[in-house]
């Protein structure tokens, strides 16, 4: 799997599929950061920092597999406690595509309203089965 050379295209392969799932907007509470939420909660922290790409996400089910990977972290602010990670890595390198997509897909199922969820599902049932959306 080839991955984007430049922070900018990889920052915005992960927004483009975030914001394909139902009800997604554009958030962005302060320069430098391009975050995705769905009614009005914000499930996607992107920003770039020191060249390197910086995903946030809430992890409920698989946090502590992804905190033991390097660069990840608990998000500061006190949001750690409540299961959101940040994970950080270089552009050209890092977690494959699905990888992440999944963990942007774990966030929208916890901050997503259940009808949203339940429309995506009907739409496209191997959703609810764990695979991604088309």
């Amino acid at each position: 799997e080839t991955m984007p050379a430049t922070a900018a295209a990889r920052l915005k392969e992960i927004r483009d599929f975030a914001l394909s799932l139902p009800g997604t907007q554009p958030k962005s509470p302060w320069p430098g950061h391009d975050d995705v939420a769905v009614n009005d909660k914000t499930f996607l922290y992107l920003g770039l920092h020191d060249g390197e790409v910086s995903v946030g996400v809430k992890l409920p089910v698989t946090r502590a597999a992804v905190l033991a990977l390097p660069k990840a972290t608990p998000m500061g602010y006190g949001l750690g406690k409540s299961g959101w990670v940040s994970i950080r890595f270089e552009p050209s390198a890092g977690p494959p595509r699905d990888t992440i997509n999944r963990w942007v897909m774990e966030s929208y199922r916890v901050q997503a309203p259940k009808r949203l969820l339940r429309a995506l599902e009907a739409a496209q049932p191997w959703v609810a089965a764990g695979a991604l959306p088309r």
